[in-house]
């Protein structure tokens, strides 16, 4: 397949530099990298497990037992103060 594909000055860079060293053509040299990366990505399809780590914070400096009260009501006086904007604004 023919096509016109536009490098990046680096990629361009690594391109040339590959060519010099494996005396090879800009189209070997090209195929053989496009087929390595995908190859290389299709093989890495399983990737490394994730592990979420985690770090005891000690005692919280504040009372967290109405925490989610505390944001309900901070949450309820922001929706009443923009409620009271749009109404003042409309008239």
């Amino acid at each position: 397949m023919r096509t016109t594909v536009t490098l990046d000055p680096d990629v361009r860079a690594l391109l040339e530099r590959a060519m010099r060293e494996q005396d090879r053509s800009f189209k070997e040299t090209l195929n053989d990298a496009v087929r390595s990366g995908l190859r290389r990505s299709a093989g890495s399809a399983k990737a490394a497990r994730f592990v979420q780590r985690s770090f005891k914070m000690g005692r919280p400096l504040v009372d967290l037992t109405k925490a989610n009260a505390l944001a309900g009501e901070l949450e309820d006086a922001a929706l009443a103060a923009r409620t009271q904007l749009r109404r003042q604004r409309g008239t």
